[in-house]
């Protein structure tokens, strides 16, 4: 930490308070070593301090499988790179490039609806970062606003790898059922509704909000569902499906048939982000927005929300 000036504290998570931080040019003459090459001095970062609770305990498993999902990586655009890991008192401390705010402040922020332009310019560049981890067989098993961090200069950038799995595309690993994530579709839904379109406060209003809109699943529409763990532990009241036009009627046709390829229940029916990316939705009027003219709101503290300039005039 010596390496490192503290700027101020941007959050808590599970594991670990964040601050931001520069780093400085290590003094030699104290026994300061310097961090890898990636590191430059200068360089604003964000800092994640994990404490162990006893040592005897070791690293927790998710701060363990954060660094390994990223490691497993080469540099990517749309995914937050880890920088640097290194030991701090009873603890160690991650590393991670500074992004100046998330999507969910850009939501939690905006006066009105974010424009067609910019939910598919967010929306391109989180299905950009899912390709990209799931051709490196990583899922991230926690997808929402929060963990989609935005740049300085409007990049998204996928992040917070602490639930996140190393997947085997043979189906020889077994995973638990208890992770639940927001999905693709769900964080589209809510860029294109200005809020979330399951609003559940616990597991089971969650699922009431979900089947609500999607009606209730039956084998004959998911015929995998009997074999869910919990299948037939709670029964809910035979509701059909509301049309996605009902529930966002600002959408474009295309923004529909797109979500309604998302929001599916079985999984393997689900739309893969590779083939989302080629989606008409992505190639009609109005075309996703360039980074630059998206909305940069401060994290909690800072200066005022602001928009970052608009580019250069196109000739």
């Amino acid at each position: 930490m010596d390496q490192y000036c503290i700027l101020g504290r941007i959050g808590e998570g599970a594991h670990g308070i964040v601050f931001k931080a520069k780093h400085v040019e290590p003094r030699k003459e104290l026994g300061w070593h310097c961090l890898p090459s990636i590191l430059q001095t200068g360089e604003i970062v964000a800092l994640k301090k994990v404490a162990l609770r006893r040592l005897e305990d070791g690293i927790p498993n998710q701060a363990l499988r954060e660094i390994k999902a990223l490691q497993e990586m080469e540099d990517n655009q749309y995914v937050v790179q880890l920088k640097a890991v290194f030991p701090h008192g009873a603890g160690f401390v991650l590393a991670f490039e500074f992004m100046l705010s998330d999507l969910a402040e850009v939501v939690r922020h905006a006066q009105r609806p974010l424009a067609q332009a910019q939910v598919k310019s967010y929306l391109q560049m989180l299905l950009k970062g899912v390709a990209f981890c799931h051709a490196n067989n990583i899922v991230h098993r926690d997808l929402k606003p929060a963990n989609l961090l935005i740049s300085a200069s409007g990049q998204l950038k996928i992040a917070d790898f602490g639930l996140a799995r190393v997947f085997s595309p043979d189906g020889s690993r077994l995973y638990t059922h208890q992770v639940a994530t927001r999905a693709v579709g769900c964080i589209m839904g809510e860029l294109l509704n200005g809020s979330p379109l399951f609003p559940g406060e616990n597991d089971i209003e969650q699922l009431c909000c979900v089947l609500r809109i999607l009606g209730t699943p039956s084998p004959q529409v998911w015929p995998e569902l009997t074999e869910l763990p919990d299948y037939n532990k709670i029964s809910f009241k035979e509701q059909a499906p509301v049309p996605l036009e009902e529930v966002l009627p600002d959408a474009s046709p295309q923004a529909l048939d797109l979500l309604g390829q998302f929001l599916l229940y079985p999984p393997r029916r689900r739309i893969a982000a590779s083939k989302a990316l080629l989606h008409q939705y992505f190639f009609t009027a109005p075309l996703p927005a360039h980074p630059s003219e998206l909305p940069i709101p401060q994290r909690p503290g800072g200066p005022a929300p602001k928009a970052h300039p608009g580019p250069p005039p196109r000739s």
